[in-house]
C-alpha cells in the first residue's frame, strides 16, 4: 500500500507526495486578479514540499463570484498573473492545480470578517443566481437560472478551464461543494425545478457533468480533472453520499479522475458531528464503491493518522487546511515523525538547503 510520502500518478501528472493544500479563500484579489498576498501564501507551502496545491475558489465569471475580493480566471490577464505563481510552484517540485467556482446562491457578499452580508448592485455587488428560488440563509433569495443562462454558465468554465491550461496549471478542480451552484443543482433541498435540470438524479446530476464535459473539451487529456463534492448534505431528504459514490461512477467516464470529497453547507441550519477525519468515510465509501481515486479532509492535523488515512486505503491523499494555515512546517515535520514508520528510502522529503538550519535535530542522550 502506498503512504504519506509515495509519489501519485494521475493521469500523466505525478505528484511527488500525497500531502495536499486544501483550497482555501484568502478575500484579497482585486478585480479578480492574484497578487504578492497570493503568491506568497502559496510559495510557502511548496518551499515546505507540500505535494500538490489547490488554489482558492476561483470565479470563471465576474458574477462567479463569492466576494468582491476573490480571485477570478476569466481573462488572459487573471492567467498571466496566476502563471507566476504557477511557475514558482513548479520550480519547488511541487504541483498545483485551480478550482473553478461559481458561488450560484451565496454570490454577492462581503468577506467573513465583514460579516458576509449581502452587497447589492448599487454597492457594486450583482443579484446572485441558482437553479431555483431558496435563498441561503440571510441572503436574499436568487433568481432562478433560465436554461440560456445556464448553457451560458457552462461555457464560462470551459473558458475558464482555457485560461487555467494558459496560466500552466497541472490540474483544474470543479467546485461543486458547500451549497455553491454545482453542489445546489445536485441538492433536493435547493432544486426545485421541474425541467430537465430538476427532478431525478439524473436530472439534477446533468449540470455538473455538462460543465465536465465542456472543460474536457478544452483540458488536455494529459491533466488530471477533479471535483470536489459535499458528499453528504447531512440532511435526510437531502444529497448523500451514496449518490456521491453514484455520481463519482458515472463522471469517470466523462474525465473526472478524483473526489475531492468535503460535506455540508447547503443550509446554515445544519449540525455536523465535527471531530478529526470526521469526512473520512465519505472519502473511503466513494472509493470503494466507484473506484474512483478519492482525496480526505477535515481536520486532518496528526500525521500518523493521515499516513493510517493512506495506506489503509480509505483516501488515496489528504488535504490540509487550517492546519497549514496554523503549521506550513507540517510536511516537513510529518516526515520527521513518520521516520520510524516509513521506510528511509521512501522518505523523499527534504528541508531546503536555506531552511536547513531550521531542522529539528535529535536531543542530545545525556
Amino acid at each position: 500500500m502506498p503512504h504519506l510520502f509515495s509519489p501519485m500518478k494521475i493521469r500523466e501528472l505525478s505528484i511527488p507526495n500525497r500531502i495536499w493544500l486544501s483550497p482555501m479563500c484568502m478575500y484579497s484579489a482585486v478585480d479578480g486578479m492574484p497578487n504578492d498576498w497570493h503568491f506568497a501564501h502559496l510559495a510557502q507551502y511548496a518551499i515546505r514540499r507540500v505535494g500538490f496545491l489547490m488554489t482558492e475558489a476561483s470565479g470563471i465569471s465576474p458574477t462567479g463570484r463569492s466576494t468582491l475580493m476573490d480571485t477570478g480566471i476569466w481573462s488572459s490577464d487573471q492567467a498571466k498573473a496566476w502563471s507566476r505563481i504557477v511557475d514558482f510552484v513548479h520550480s519547488q517540485g511541487s504541483k498545483i492545480g485551480i478550482q473553478l467556482w461559481h458561488a450560484g446562491q451565496k454570490g454577492s457578499t462581503t468577506s467573513p470578517w465583514q460579516g458576509q452580508d449581502y452587497v447589492p448592485p448599487s454597492a457594486g455587488g450583482w443579484q446572485s443566481m441558482a437553479p431555483s428560488e431558496v435563498a441561503f440563509g440571510k441572503l436574499p433569495t436568487p433568481h432562478a437560472l433560465e436554461l440560456e443562462e445556464i448553457k451560458a454558465i457552462i461555457t464560462d468554465y470551459r473558458n475558464a478551464a482555457t485560461h487555467a491550461l494558459s496560466a500552466g496549471f497541472d490540474v483544474v478542480e470543479i467546485h461543486g461543494a458547500h451549497g455553491y451552484l454545482v453542489h445546489s443543482f445536485l441538492s433536493p433541498v435547493t432544486n426545485r425545478r421541474s425541467d430537465q435540470y430538476g427532478g431525478s438524479f439524473e436530472n439534477r446530476t446533468r449540470f455538473v457533468k455538462e460543465v465536465a464535459v465542456a472543460i474536457r473539451e478544452v483540458w488536455p487529456a494529459s491533466h488530471p480533472l477533479f471535483l470536489r463534492l459535499s458528499a453528504d448534505d447531512w440532511i435526510e431528504g437531502g444529497w448523500r453520499v451514496g449518490d456521491s459514490a453514484r455520481l463519482a461512477n458515472e463522471l469517470l467516464p466523462l474525465g473526472v479522475d478524483l473526489i475531492d470529497a468535503s460535506s455540508g453547507g447547503i443550509k446554515t441550519d445544519v449540525t455536523y458531528p465535527i471531530g478529526p477525519g470526521y469526512q473520512v468515510p465519505f472519502a473511503r465509501e466513494i472509493r470503494e464503491v466507484s473506484g474512483v481515486p478519492t482525496a480526505a479532509v477535515g481536520l486532518l492535523t496528526d500525521a500518523k493518522i493521515a499516513n493510517e488515512i493512506v495506506t489503509r486505503g480509505e483516501a488515496d491523499a489528504v488535504m490540509l487546511g487550517r492546519e497549514l494555515l496554523r503549521n506550513p512546517n507540517w510536511a516537513l515535520n510529518a516526515a520527521i515523525e513518520l521516520k520510524d514508520v516509513i521506510p528511509a528510502d521512501e522518505l523523499t522529503i527534504a528541508w531546503p538547503n536555506q531552511y536547513l538550519n531550521g531542522r529539528p535535530k535529535p536531543k542530545p542522550d545525556w
